[in-house]
């Protein structure tokens, strides 16, 4: 069970991250939106434009992650997904093409009325994906998505009262969690003004999300009261009440300008509340249909967890380093090399002793998985493997980081 499940808790760890980060994105795209007309208003948007320039592209790594990993590990479920839901999910799809062709065309604008209209374009897409990917959220969440090549309703499958709200909460989140961010690169770079703009959207879309979050209660309720039972009984609830007590933290820190830790909560935020949904549907992923009955053969799950792991040593320090240069508003730098308490430095070290335990870690792994039955073996052979990626993070990706430091 804990192998067919692994891919699963990767799904879901790549829906938090997509949610995380590429909402923030979305988010930018709203408040270009509704920044307004006047110069105010068109700093607004070149200051969201430039802010999400170095990383909106790379956000999207996650959506085709999640995306793979669903259709390899679990094809039935995909199927029935993508099948019932081809038109929410064919709408978020267009959203983002537009959205990455206004954004590619912006630059060649040659006059503010024609630079307007691309501006109107991405930030129309940027509400209209989010819409619809909480939409189909919603359709799933509710139970609304059969087992079966297109056996759920086209349209009423995501056109419910739940879908909907799921989906207007999808955007305000999003504009909630781009506020946050905008507001600690507009500190970070020393403008008070927009500093100030963002953390009053960031309170004022965080008080909305949370009035939202609160009239959802009742439309679930009315909806689908199994769910809601679930979400507020069980395993499920602490998954809720922590996403609240993150949310509220969350807003105190933006009031006390504390823009960092609260990037941290409002992730935190979002994290706990996809957890509480799979604790509360666990180990049904559609109607009838189990994490066990809808998992590929042996084989598959075991290569979807190797490739994972063994391309998270490249993807993850990777997309840190994006993020740390970004954070830190620079792409270059000249900081000292970073030392460990004793004075060394922790980019030397014996490399050709790690690497042979990485590789080791790599053949027990693999082997542990393909090889032994007895669900003890493959939780050692993923502890192998995950050994094989830290090392391999050390050996091969951290040092290089701290040359560029």
């Amino acid at each position: 069970m804990l192998l067919q499940s692994l891919p699963l808790v990767f799904v879901l760890i790549g829906v938090t991250l997509y949610t995380v980060l590429g909402g923030a994105d979305f988010g930018a795209g709203f408040w270009q939106l509704f920044a307004g007309r006047g110069e105010p208003a068109q700093r607004v948007r070149e200051f969201a434009h430039h802010s999400m320039g170095p990383v909106w592209e790379a956000n999207h790594v996650w959506l085709i992650f999640v995306l793979t990993v669903l259709w390899t590990a679990y094809p039935k479920a995909f199927g029935s997904i993508a099948s019932t839901l081809a038109v929410p999910l064919f709408i978020a799809l267009i959203g983002i093409v537009f959205r990455g062709a206004a954004y590619a065309v912006r630059s060649g604008a040659r006059s503010e009325r024609e630079l307007g209209r691309i501006d109107t374009i991405f930030s129309l897409s940027s509400i209209l994906t989010p819409f619809a990917f909480g939409a189909a959220i919603g359709a799933i969440a509710t139970g609304r998505v059969p087992v079966g090549n297109a056996a759920g309703h086209l349209f009423k499958s995501w056109l419910n009262a739940t879908s909907i709200f799921l989906g207007v909460l999808a955007v305000a989140s999003c504009a909630y969690l781009a506020a946050i961010y905008l507001a600690a690169d507009a500190a970070r770079d020393k403008h008070p003004g927009l500093e100030r703009g963002f953390r009053a959207r960031a309170l004022g879309a965080g008080g909305v999300t949370g009035a939202l979050a609160i009239a959802g209660i009742f439309i679930l309720n009315d909806d689908r009261h199994a769910l809601f039972h679930s979400l507020l009984t069980g395993r499920a609830l602490a998954g809720v009440v922590v996403s609240l007590l993150a949310g509220l933290a969350t807003l105190v820190l933006v009031y006390l300008r504390r823009y960092e830790p609260a990037r941290y909560c409002g992730a935190m935020a979002v994290a706990t509340i996809v957890a509480g949904w799979a604790l509360a549907r666990w180990p049904t992923i559609l109607p009838g249909l189990t994490v066990r009955g809808a998992a590929a053969g042996h084989g598959t799950l075991v290569w979807v967890v190797v490739c994972v792991l063994v391309g998270a040593v490249i993807l993850v320090p990777s997309l840190g380093l994006l993020f740390r240069l970004e954070l830190t508003g620079r792409f270059a730098g000249d900081e000292r090399p970073v030392v460990e308490p004793d004075g060394e430095d922790i980019s030397s070290g014996r490399p050709g002793l790690l690497t042979r335990a990485a590789i080791a870690c790599l053949i027990a792994g693999v082997g542990l998985l393909n090889l032994a039955d007895a669900s003890w073996a493959h939780a050692l052979g993923i502890v192998c493997l995950l050994g094989f990626a830290l090392l391999g993070f050390r050996t091969i990706i951290f040092g290089a980081i701290l040359e560029q430091s």
